[in-house]
């Protein structure tokens, strides 16, 4: 393989990861205003651990919080999708619907992990509870400006682990679905988005 070959696909790869990148920072706003959209019609986040319903056969409950994060993945979730298929890894041979359930199980994964996260930051006696003055001593204004909502945000317990909970688990999204949904994609033998020129593929292949 020639250097110009080799640099091509290193060209390619790099492109391909910041429109992921992309992607997946629009995604997280999708992801927060959802998030910001449910806690405002149930009166803010300060109500976000109510307690919906106990969860069978153990100490745990199901919270309002938990609620918000799943409605937010599951939007999230087909955004990211749709613009990864068409952008990031356009020309994948996968149909719509295979690929859409193999990006959903895997994101389902990472939300079920972030979920977990989220409550445990949540919940009082933690090693990762969010606690403090930071937190806790905060006074709640649920309105004005959005400068002033924005601040709000930056000290409810709600959004921190909401955001937090997204960012770590990302990497898990990201390895994966190159590894397994769009790992269909063979642009330089297939003739997809950006392949190589047909003189660069008969030399490959010498």
């Amino acid at each position: 393989m020639s250097e110009q070959t080799r640099g091509g696909r290193w060209g390619r790869l790099l492109s391909q990861f910041v429109r992921f990148v992309v992607v997946g920072g629009s995604g997280v706003v999708v992801n927060m205003a959802v998030a910001v959209v449910m806690n405002k019609l149930h009166d803010g986040s300060a109500n976000a651990t109510q307690i919906l319903f106990p969860i069978p056969g153990t100490d745990f409950n199901f919270r309002f919080s938990s609620l918000v994060w799943v409605v937010s993945f599951l939007v999230a979730n087909t955004y990211n999708y749709q613009l990864n298929r068409s952008w990031t890894f356009r020309g994948t041979q996968r149909g719509w619907w295979r690929g859409f359930w193999q990006f959903l199980a895997i994101g389902a994964i990472a939300a079920l992990i972030g979920m977990v996260l989220k409550a445990l930051m949540l919940s009082p006696g933690n090693a990762i509870t969010l606690h403090g003055d930071w937190f806790d001593a905060w006074a709640w204004r649920h309105g004005g400006s959005i400068p002033a909502q924005l601040e709000d945000a930056c000290h409810s317990p709600e959004y921190v682990a909401h955001a937090l909970s997204i960012l770590v688990t990302m990497p898990i999204n990201f390895i994966v679905n190159k590894l397994w949904t769009f790992r269909g994609r063979k642009p330089d033998e297939a003739g997809a988005v950006d392949p190589l020129s047909r003189d660069e593929v008969q030399r490959e292949r010498v």
